[in-house]
Formats: C-alpha cells, sequence, structure tokens
C-alpha cells in the first residue's frame, strides 16, 4: 500500500526584517536571482512484515518557457512505475483529490496498468495521509490547489 502527495516550495528568499541605528538605512545581501521552485512528489510505501519506504522525485522549475510547471501525469506515472519495479508487486495506491489525480489522462494512466488500484481520499484529509507528515520535517510548504 503507497499514499502518495506532492508539495513544492518557493526559491525567492524571504523578505528579512532588521534593525538599525537611527539614520543609517540597513544592507541585506541576499544570494541567487530569486526565482525558480523545488517541486516534489513522494511514496511512503508500507507491506505488513516489511520496513517502510520513501520514494520520490524532484522537479526544479527556473520559469522557463515551455517548462513543465509541476508533476503531470507523465511524471506521475514515471514515479509509479519507479515504485513498482521496486517493490516487485501490485501497488494500492491512495492520494488525495487533486485536480492532476482526477484528470481523463490520468485515469488513461491508472486504467493502462492492471497492476495499479487507486483509492481517493476524503476532500480534505491530510490527516488520513502518512505523506503529508513528511513535508514539514522537510521544511516544504504544502500546496494546495483546486
Amino acid at each position: 500500500m503507497c499514499w502518495e502527495d506532492e508539495a513544492a516550495q518557493g526559491l525567492r528568499p524571504p523578505k528579512p526584517r532588521t534593525w538599525a541605528p537611527r539614520g543609517r538605512t540597513p544592507i541585506v545581501h541576499v544570494t541567487g536571482k530569486g526565482y525558480g521552485r523545488v517541486c516534489l512528489a513522494g511514496l511512503v510505501c508500507a507491506k505488513p512484515g516489511r520496513r517502510t519506504r520513501l520514494m520520490h522525485r524532484t522537479l526544479i522549475r527556473r520559469g522557463r518557457p515551455g517548462e513543465v510547471k509541476g508533476f503531470g501525469p507523465r511524471q506521475l506515472s514515471a514515479l509509479l512505475d519507479a515504485a513498482h519495479a521496486q517493490l516487485g508487486g501490485p501497488i494500492v495506491l491512495v492520494w488525495d483529490n487533486d485536480r492532476r489525480h482526477l484528470s481523463a489522462a490520468m485515469r488513461a494512466v491508472i486504467e493502462a496498468r492492471s497492476w495499479l488500484t487507486v483509492f481517493q481520499l476524503p476532500a480534505y484529509a491530510p490527516e488520513l495521509n502518512p505523506g503529508e507528515m513528511g513535508w514539514s520535517q522537510c521544511g516544504l510548504r504544502r500546496t494546495v490547489r483546486s
């Protein structure tokens, strides 16, 4: 059984606050150009009698024209195929109601894999998905899209 979830983090530096003596403008140095986004998709896989596994894929978005903005059917199917190869058996997948999971393209990907059974979580139930807990450990924000 595997639980899947995605998260993203912008690469813009935070807007810091500081202090300075009266009459002196504070200068805060920031490195990097400040644009981009890191997207992660993770699978938490559990099997009775075995250790729990975490499998993930990373996408880095730099904002270039034509660049993939996040995980679509092609990237998610590659993650599922890699998980199937590593786990060596059928997969029962549990994931949220993200619009990318409910698309016609994703349904076609699921139907093409006889070893894959998919269950949707209720509308908003992050406490039922163990993958949600991992993002806070990584320092990432969960992106909520409708």
